[in-house]
């Protein structure tokens, strides 16, 4: 093991909601912030500003952030594609860092942000570039970086030549999505070294689906490997609505039990989380994926 901490990012708010049927209202979206917040979440992914026609779920992006409680130790992320998200997010003030995404995949960029591949790369280096002059803080993550869900397998030389050209903007990290949870442990650990080594010192975030079962093995391979940090999403939810098949984010209560188990800190409360999940299953109104918070405490 490569660092006795990590740091998790909550994006339940966002990822955990965006594909879902039912239209969670702003007072309950705020409610999961509150909740994150009282459970240790520092870095809070709160929603996306993209075109809300196409995620309707998230169409409250600028009532929500007004909205947020004025925290200086909590760093609120809206995800945004574009140059017009950027400049949706920055103008509200609220939102600390914006979250850009490019793709692997040609087929998938399309279908997703209306742009190939090397164009998402393109339009993520502009917005770590609109967030810095804002005094803001930018992340870029590659999606589909473990496969694809029209192309299939995505060559690991890919990956890495699209985080050495990302780096180069100096964004605050580079994060690997496994969008559709195809990933394998032995996968994930070359790839998080192999980025590692390309990006020069660059924090590496990881963000895995749980679609196969794989996702809480891939955490702790790209844990052991070096990576810093860590998206997960509240009760499991989660899934892409352009991704065929995207399942559940690993879940919040899953992954802290893990790392904590192994000596891993979070900084995440977890009898907290579980309360948490209880309340939010109920917003839900279904039982989530996450198998922490459905069985009894330990120890």
């Amino acid at each position: 093991m490569k660092q006795s901490s990590i740091e998790i990012v909550e994006v339940g708010p966002r990822d955990g909601l965006q594909n879902e049927a039912l239209a969670v209202s702003t007072v309950d979206k705020l409610a999961l912030v509150e909740r994150a917040i009282d459970y240790g979440a520092r870095r809070i992914e709160v929603t996306s500003f993209v075109n809300p026609k196409k995620v309707p779920q998230l169409a409250d992006a600028e009532q929500l952030v007004v909205q947020l409680p004025v925290r200086g130790d909590v760093t609120y992320i809206g995800l945004v594609l574009n140059r017009r998200g950027a400049e949706r997010a920055l103008a509200t003030g609220r939102i600390d860092e914006l979250g850009a995404v490019c793709v692997t995949s040609d087929t998938f960029g399309i279908r997703n942000q209306g742009q190939s591949s090397d164009e998402s790369l393109a339009a993520a280096i502009e917005i770590v570039g609109l967030a810095k002059e804002a005094g803001r803080s930018g992340q870029i993550t590659i999606a589909t970086a473990f496969g694809c869900p029209f192309e299939g397998k995505v060559a690991i030389d890919r990956v890495v030549e699209m985080a050495k050209r990302a780096a180069a903007a100096q964004p605050r990290e580079i994060a690997l999505a496994d969008t559709i949870g195809v990933g394998v442990p032995s996968q994930v650990s070359e790839m998080v070294g192999r980025v590692r080594e390309a990006v020069a010192g660059l924090p590496v975030r990881v963000h895995f689906h749980n679609t196969r079962g794989s996702g809480l093995a891939n955490v702790w391979a790209a844990v052991a490997e070096g990576a810093a940090t860590v998206d997960a999403s509240l009760g499991g939810l989660g899934g892409c609505p352009f991704a065929p098949g995207a399942a559940g984010n690993v879940p919040t209560e899953d992954v802290v039990y893990m790392l904590e188990r192994g000596g891993v800190s979070t900084g995440l409360d977890l009898p907290a989380i579980v309360e948490a999940a209880s309340w939010f299953t109920g917003v839900m109104g279904r039982p989530l994926p996450a198998m922490v918070s459905r069985a009894p405490a330990f120890p």
